[in-house]
């Protein structure tokens, strides 16, 4: 009996730990619908005290009517009676309109927390840090707080409010069945001990199941995506993994519902327990009141009142139990969201930034940077120095791994280096605001996004001033007004197969795309990684040979895997092993004999 009072003492211990969640939650469902929830409040109130005075009446309609059956059938006999029942009807069509009004209430007010709460997560997940995305735990803390943000803030909220509401119900209550009896709301309190020990328990275990399952429901969404998406759908027909991956959905989700149902199968037992427990109490209170009845000591109003409000108060103490699992449950699942809405990033703006140089003067420099991506013991570059002077057109090739694309995300400022400096004019990039620095550069990546808009749209998203013209010299520049030619709509037809009269493009007509977005933005600096890879070699030549009128005034950037398109840069840098092993004009490094060259004549003899 010890241990089990000092889990008990654990379980409320574990509640009053949620409290400051309540705060923060009603704080942002504030924010969300401030004067909504104000009238909400006031109706919860109102309706708490109705139940009351139902019961209230009840007791004197029924004593008036047993006076007034005596009494004969004149209208002085029954006026009394009519008018209480006029009122009884009176408050209980009152509380069916309150109870519609909080219905709509709440309808608007789970509309605009919705709104919010979707605001804040979006929020936070455009201003983490690039690294976090390469951290499982931030994949499960998102995956928990996308998943709660919409119903979790509201679902605590209207707990809260019912707790709110049958605690009036409930205290008034007691207070109608204390003159009969002190020991009757101690009966009702602790019939329900049992039952709150039941809630607290199994809330807990909810959710650490749900913590520890969260991996899990991570990889069920994947296979779902594999089974049903359209990017994986070609290589599942062909490689005939259909069969596969749906018996691992099934066998993944089969073990997720026998642990879910088991934790639900012996909640279910222990609240039968309870329920049973108090069922006697209340069963020895009820004959109690037949025996005073029987006994003259109570009118049949009393009993009336008596049954009412003690049956009434049974089932608002089973709800106030609901609500309080509910409430803890929830604010135990607010705790990931909030979790996740306090990372703070590391790649943020300095309090006090310097602007970055405009035009560009003395160029680009990587001075000794080394760095080493997340949970990576191995370093992408190592004490790397680089140096790319304003105007000129660099290229950087190498092998795969040798930390190309590195460059660009530090660059860009997607990750900052653990030691060493990115530098622009001799100034380093986190001296400077982040906003800036992104709008300085024009940027392609390897795997650039299909954006399902309009081709004008897609253009301009780098630079949402651009008129038509400009957007159709950036086509003309990356060689993609050839694609829109071939499209009916021209600029305005949707790309894509999401959304209805989408067209869907080739993987070398997405590129064209979006290297016309690169080019749209009026940027200082360009930086393009693997351009030409989807294009084929007639579209390569044309392009690298129009690269240079592209780029004037530019300082380019350019990362490729073809040497076909490295040989029209100006100077070129060859990379291995995090390190410049080489640099020059492309003629300079064939006589050089070095890896560039070796490299060239393996790929020329191909």
């Amino acid at each position: 009996m010890t241990d089990e009072l000092k889990t008990f003492r654990e379980k409320l211990s574990a509640l009053g730990s949620q409290r400051p969640y309540l705060g923060r939650a009603f704080g942002l469902v504030w924010r969300a619908a401030g004067g909504w929830t104000a009238a909400w409040l006031v109706l919860l109130a109102a309706l708490g005290l109705l139940p009351v005075a139902t019961v209230y009446l009840t007791k004197h309609v029924v004593d008036s009517l047993v006076a007034a059956l005596g009494g004969g059938t004149a209208w002085e006999n029954v006026r009394p009676t009519f008018l209480l029942a006029a009122a009884l009807g009176g408050v209980l069509l009152l509380a069916e309109v309150f109870r519609s009004l909080n219905a709509w209430i709440r309808a608007v007010q789970a509309e605009r927390v919705r709104d919010h709460m979707s605001a804040l997560i979006h929020r936070k997940s455009i201003a983490a840090d690039l690294a976090f995305y390469e951290w499982p735990d931030f994949f499960d803390r998102l995956h928990r707080a996308r998943d709660q943000a919409a119903t979790r803030p509201l679902a605590l909220l209207e707990a809260l409010g019912s707790l709110l509401q049958n605690g009036i119900t409930l205290v008034a209550m007691m207070g109608v069945l204390l003159p009969y009896g002190w020991w009757l709301p101690a009966v009702l309190v602790l019939s329900t001990l049992p039952a709150l020990y039941v809630v607290l328990q199994f809330a807990l275990r909810l959710h650490a199941w749900r913590v520890r399952a969260t991996p899990d429901e991570r990889r069920l969404w994947y296979y779902d995506w594999l089974l049903s998406g359209p990017e994986p759908a070609a290589e599942l027909r062909a490689f005939d993994l259909g069969e596969k991956f749906q018996a691992a959905f099934r066998g993944l989700r089969d073990r997720l519902r026998s642990e879910r149902l088991n934790l639900v199968r012996r909640q279910s037992l222990a609240e039968m327990a309870a329920g049973a427990f108090a069922l006697l109490l209340s069963g020895a209170t009820l004959l109690w009141m037949a025996g005073r009845a029987f006994s003259g000591l109570l009118t049949l109003g009393d009993l009336a009142l008596l049954f009412q409000a003690f049956n009434q108060g049974l089932g608002l103490l089973r709800s106030l139990l609901q609500n309080v699992g509910q409430v803890f449950s929830n604010s135990l699942f607010l705790a990931d969201l909030f979790e996740f809405l306090a990372l703070e990033p590391r790649v943020t703006s300095p309090p006090a930034g310097l602007l970055p140089p405009r035009p560009l003067r003395e160029g680009i420099a990587f001075n000794r940077v080394t760095f080493c991506y997340p949970g990576s013991s191995a370093p992408a570059l190592r004490e790397f120095s680089l140096s790319i002077p304003a105007g000129q057109i660099a290229a950087v090739v190498g092998p795969n791994g040798a930390g190309k694309s590195t460059l660009i995300k530090l660059l860009c400022r997607l990750y900052d280096p653990d030691s060493g400096a990115v530098e622009l004019d001799g100034m380093d990039l986190r001296q400077m605001p982040l906003e800036e620095l992104r709008r300085m550069i024009s940027v392609l990546f390897q795997q650039p996004m299909h954006y399902f808009a309009s081709v004008a749209e897609n253009i301009s998203l780098s630079n949402p001033q651009a008129g038509p013209a400009e957007i159709q010299a950036a086509a003309a520049a990356a060689g993609a007004d050839a694609v829109v030619a071939r499209l009916p709509e021209g600029y305005a037809a949707q790309l894509g197969k999401w959304f209805r009269g989408g067209t869907e493009l080739s993987v070398g007509e997405w590129q064209r795309v979006a290297l016309a977005r690169a080019f749209c933005r009026p940027a200082p600096v360009f930086v393009l990684d693997e351009p030409t890879s989807a294009m084929d070699s007639w579209a390569e030549a044309e392009w690298a040979e129009r690269l240079r009128s592209l780029a004037a005034g530019r300082t380019v950037l350019l990362i490729t895997h073809r040497f076909t398109t490295a040989m029209h840069a100006d100077v070129i840098h060859v990379v291995s092993d995090g390190q410049v092993v080489e640099s020059g004009s492309h003629r300079e490094l064939l006589a050089n004999g070095g890896l560039y060259a070796q490299s060239w004549t393996s790929q020329m003899s191909r």
